[in-house]
């Protein structure tokens, strides 16, 4: 009997997975392995709702397997030496996984084919598993990575994509293979308690429903923020429940505006996986130094926990960050406002909330968050470094009636229509009978007064 071993990081379905349909390829048994990785801990990775979410992923993809007559391997430790445990119970020749991105996935995957290779087998890397398109697939002239949007989003649309694979029928696992018990939602602390289902079966249904429901209207309606017209499969995307391959094709073969949107925002998530590939420091550093010197200090950090509360008085700010509290996701326009306020209203240090929103969100990768929080500081791909977003004006336009707001800030619930976005203008009798606090900043002076924390570039 030939064994292979598949090891499942941030893939964690059956459909659509290369990975594993080449492991089944190449033996008469398959070893599905998730490695718990103590570095990821150690990383201040492993937040409470993304450990809540994998859980409900592995405990579907343990059902999705056993459906198929296998199961799940689970293991705990250091990557590497779990695989070459395998490979030595088992036989095992082959390794196949998905390749990565991060500096992190780029020095495993190292290390593993080096460990893989010396015990005698072969480590298989299998590229466009996690993205639609693999970093680097597509460059400009004179670059390893494209650096705009733009000219990426023409040479990405112009790609052809690989079809999409179906799920196995049938898997064979090794009987003497033993595995950990599977880790529980319920043995997670402190998870958003509004946080989402997770899981192939979860995804797989809401994208069916979405791109049935929903997906016309998506190009009028992705900015409405109480519509919530976005099709909230990020968690999905980020885990690897449901493939970018297969959303591309099935939004392109219902075509129309919505479509074209909603494929372009997936674009965007590859855009930024392969800047991230192509530059790992950015997951800390600036993509391009503006020479910000951010404010610190006691009047800083008052400012940063009123913004983490949600009480900075600016309505739609306040709002975002409690539903991100709440549900462990945001609304992406309500992400650009929040990360918009803190680092060009407050002057705030983007790596003080991109810190944050790892910390809550269940979609949270390095990637996205981190580059979208240098676009929003002026530091990343952006090419308006100096852009601002008004809240109060952003308010008025992406929640005219004030819905959103009254939604996720209950103490302004009974203020009617678009006053909600301004309650520092109702007299101060009005004031006196909403428990909310005045701004913490005036925008007119947001935008100069700590003018001075920025130097001349």
């Amino acid at each position: 009997m030939t064994v292979s071993v598949v090891l499942f990081t941030s893939d964690l379905r059956v459909h659509d997975h290369p990975p594993l349909r080449a492991a089944l390829d190449a033996a008469d048994q398959v070893v599905p392995l998730f490695v718990r990785d103590p570095g990821v801990t150690e990383a201040c990775f492993a937040a409470p709702n993304r450990r809540a979410f994998l859980a409900d992923c592995l405990t579907d993809l343990d059902a999705a397997l056993r459906h198929r007559g296998g199961r799940l391997i689970v293991r705990t430790g250091d990557p590497v030496a779990v695989v070459r445990a395998v490979m030595t119970e088992t036989g095992a020749r082959e390794v196949h996984l998905a390749a990565g991105v991060s500096g992190y996935a780029a020095r495993r995957e190292h290390r593993l084919a080096t460990a893989v290779r010396e015990a005698g087998g072969r480590l298989t890397a299998h590229d466009a598993v996690i993205t639609a398109l693999p970093p680097g697939a597509v460059t400009p002239q004179g670059s390893d990575h494209f650096a705009v949007f733009t000219p990426y989003h023409r040479r990405w649309a112009a790609e052809q994509l690989r079809q999409p694979l179906g799920a196995p029928r049938k898997i064979r696992v090794p009987e003497e293979v033993g595995s950990e018990a599977l880790p529980e939602r319920a043995d997670v602390e402190d998870v958003s308690p509004g946080l989402a289902r997770g899981g192939e079966r979860t995804g797989r249904e809401r994208a069916t429903r979405w791109l049935g429901r929903r997906l016309a209207g998506y190009e009028e309606g992705h900015d409405d923020l109480a519509g919530d017209l976005t099709s909230r499969l990020s968690p999905h995307l980020h885990f690897g429940t449901l493939s970018a391959i297969e959303l591309v094709h099935r939004a392109r073969a219902a075509g129309g505006p919505g479509a074209d949107a909603f494929v372009r925002q997936l674009c965007w998530r590859d855009f930024h996986h392969q800047v991230l590939a192509a530059r790992p420091h950015t997951s800390t550093t600036d993509y391009r130094d503006r020479h910000d010197r951010w404010r610190t200090g006691p009047d800083a950090e008052r400012d940063t926990a009123a913004w983490r509360a949600g009480r900075t008085g600016y309505p739609v700010v306040d709002a975002a960050m409690r539903q991100l509290r709440h549900e462990g996701w945001m609304h992406n326009r309500g992400r650009l406002l929040a990360a918009s306020f803190l680092t060009k209203t407050l002057y705030v240090d983007w790596r003080v909330g991109a810190r944050h929103f790892l910390d809550l969100l269940v979609d949270g990768d390095l990637a996205n968050n981190q580059l979208n929080w240098q676009w929003a500081a002026g530091t990343g791909t952006d090419t308006r470094p100096g852009r601002v977003l008004n809240p109060v004006r952003q308010g008025r336009r992406l929640d005219p009636d004030g819905s959103y707001v009254r939604r996720w800030v209950p103490e302004l619930a009974q203020l009617a229509g678009p006053k909600v976005h301004e309650p520092w203008k109702l007299t101060a009798a009005e004031r006196a009978r909403y428990d909310y606090p005045e701004p913490i900043v005036e925008l007119s002076e947001g935008l100069t007064r700590f003018r001075d924390a920025r130097a001349d570039p």
